[in-house]
């Protein structure tokens, strides 16, 4: 696929073709993606919301008032869920909500996801980010000249060097991930990505599995 690269400090630009790029001519891999992305959103639940049972909160036990003559429904406890501070029926308990991934299906997913993102002209290459100095202004004008009005970027390198994290780190609506832990889930969730040309090449070789 042929991708528009910019310059270091975004003015210019060029189209450069990158080969073995994931393509595909109808829905394969979307059923994947749905899957890969409702794993990846599971397995970051804590899942540790916890209520008590009637067995398990505080109180006494002993009957409210006698079974007959009060005239109002009978109570055994205090402890029943329909009373003030009784126990919770059927309330959450800490459990596993972790999806295990197939390693071919999260590859498939991931081929799918970068070839909608590119569709859709969500992808921006650069070819590298070079910083003599951790200048967040610097940062703010390369990503004006490349996205004018493009909201929340994702900014993605093959390894970051320190003067560009740290001119990125304060950039409103940016965040930044290496190629190597970019995901099916980051790839969906951001509409404009920033990628250097390094990194675009490893996330390529890693799609395909290892191979370049």
């Amino acid at each position: 696929m042929k991708f528009k690269v910019y310059s270091p400090d975004g003015t210019a630009s060029k189209d450069l073709e990158f080969s073995n790029f994931p393509s595909f001519a109808d829905d394969k891999g979307v059923a994947a993606l749905r899957q890969v992305v409702i794993a990846h959103q599971a397995n970051a639940r804590q899942g540790n919301a916890s209520t008590k049972t009637r067995a398990e909160v505080a109180g006494s036990g002993k009957k409210l008032f006698r079974q007959k003559g009060s005239g109002t429904a009978r109570q055994g406890s205090r402890r029943v869920p329909h009373q003030r501070h009784g126990g919770v029926a059927h309330g959450p308990k800490p459990r596993d909500y972790s999806q295990k991934i197939n390693r071919k299906m999260k590859q498939l997913a991931l081929q799918r996801a970068l070839f909608e993102r590119a569709q859709a002209g969500g992808i921006s290459v650069i070819e590298s980010f070079e910083f003599d100095a951790p200048k967040t202004k610097v940062f703010n004008s390369v990503l004006k000249n490349i996205m004018p009005s493009s909201g929340k970027v994702l900014v993605v390198d093959d390894v970051f060097a320190q003067n560009t994290a740290l001119s990125a780190r304060n950039v409103d609506g940016l965040s930044m991930t290496e190629a190597g832990n970019l995901n099916a889930l980051d790839l969906v969730r951001s509409r404009n990505i920033l990628i250097s040309a390094k990194g675009i090449e490893t996330l390529i070789t890693r799609a395909n599995g290892g191979e370049s």
